[in-house]
């Protein structure tokens, strides 16, 4: 049997099968180059998935797909991909007061909550089976240093205390960043209109260290600066907080849908933008290099920000490194859906069903989104 090079780029686990003899010919496939062989493979372990190989043809009318979707405990039998709550992660907006609710127009069902409201947030989380909440804050003042980002009686540190004493059973993950605290809105230090990447690393690390020594069970940097991985993982090394794992924002791209969040959070940068530090969209291979630096920094697990229009390279990094990726679906990828369910233009609870057994579908191990409760929900139903 000839197995030709485009055979092989659509069916890459043949590569276990492939003994490499000559020809020695390269090629590239999957953003790395391989040695490919034409060798025989043995038909039971042809694998067609529709594309008519020798050794494996389907053919209408012997083959019939329908035979296994005529109802709904057929589908259920052979499904490929299962959504869970344990894969979905909540994000929380934290801010100062007591009682305190402030609604988040464009993304409805969210709000900015104070520290005892969030509690309660957080407690019906864990009563849905859902493993983890992100914590955003909003401080009460801001500055051009941000600090009160590491500020030991930060609201974020705050919130953690308070949650990990009332609440147990569920992880308490942290955002490190500048933009929520500091005046200019940007996720570094700023000088003559600049984001500095290295005087902007320290300040990183502390706030990092800061959310740990508070009870934070995992750190998330997503400022994208470069080098801030290895930052974070030496000062908690060195603080005996080896233990505790660092979720890396690895390929976050410069993107247009993260408008609701930026007012949720009050973030938005006071001039220009962060295409100088956050990914250009139109880059894939790109994200392949960042997320092997943070690997290569001491990462345990990386993310891919946003993440509907970003699948393909959520699927990449997960074939490429074999490891633990998140994926966040953000904020404007949820307001889309919100508003267009609002007009009766689709099914909310279905689009939202769909949309995240599709990030989970392209690799996703964990998902940050906004349909938290919704979907975990929707799925304790069934």
């Amino acid at each position: 049997m000839m197995i030709s090079q485009q055979d092989y780029i659509e069916y890459p686990l043949f590569l276990k099968y492939l003994i490499h003899t000559q020809p020695k010919r390269t090629f590239p496939a999957v953003g790395y180059r391989v040695r490919f062989v034409y060798r025989q493979i043995p038909k039971n372990i042809v694998k067609n998935e529709g594309k008519r190989i020798e050794g494996g043809k389907m053919k209408f009318p012997k083959y019939r797909p329908r035979r296994l979707r005529k109802d709904d405990l057929f589908r259920r039998m052979i499904r490929e991909t299962h959504l869970r709550p344990d894969d979905l992660i909540l994000p929380l907006f934290v801010r100062p007061g007591k009682g305190s609710k402030q609604p988040i127009s464009s993304m409805p069902g969210h709000s900015q909550l104070s520290i005892d409201l969030l509690i309660k947030e957080v407690k019906d989380a864990r009563s849905l089976g859902i493993p983890g909440v992100i914590l955003f804050g909003i401080p009460e003042k801001k500055d051009e240093m941000g600090s009160e980002a590491y500020a030991e009686d930060g609201i974020i540190q705050k919130a953690i205390r308070q949650i990990k004493e009332k609440v147990e059973g569920i992880l308490v993950i942290t955002d490190v960043c500048l933009c929520e605290y500091t005046s200019h809105g940007h996720c570094g230090v700023v000088e003559g209109g600049r984001i500095l990447n290295d005087e902007t690393l320290d300040l990183l690390a502390r706030q990092a260290l800061s959310h740990v020594r508070a009870g934070a069970d995992i750190v998330a940097p997503s400022d994208m600066m470069d080098g801030r991985v290895g930052a974070i993982r030496k000062i908690l090394d060195e603080n005996q907080f080896e233990d505790i794992p660092i979720l890396a924002y690895s390929a976050k791209y410069a993107s247009s849908f993260y408008g609701p969040f930026r007012v949720a959070a009050e973030s938005k940068p006071q001039f220009g933008d962060r295409k100088s530090y956050q990914m250009d969209p139109a880059n894939g291979d790109e994200a392949l290099r960042e997320v092997r630096l943070d690997l290569e920094e001491g990462a345990d697990m990386v993310m891919v920000k946003p993440a509907l229009p970003y699948l393909d390279i959520i699927c990449r990094v997960k074939q490429t490194f074999n490891i633990p990726v998140a994926a966040y679906n953000v904020s404007g990828e949820y307001a889309i859906v919100k508003a267009a369910s609002q007009l009766g233009w689709v099914d909310g609870e279905q689009v939202m069903m769909e949309s995240l057994i599709s990030i989970k579908r392209a690799g996703a191990d964990l998902i940050l989104t906004y349909f938290a409760k919704e979907a975990a929900k929707k799925l304790q139903s069934h």
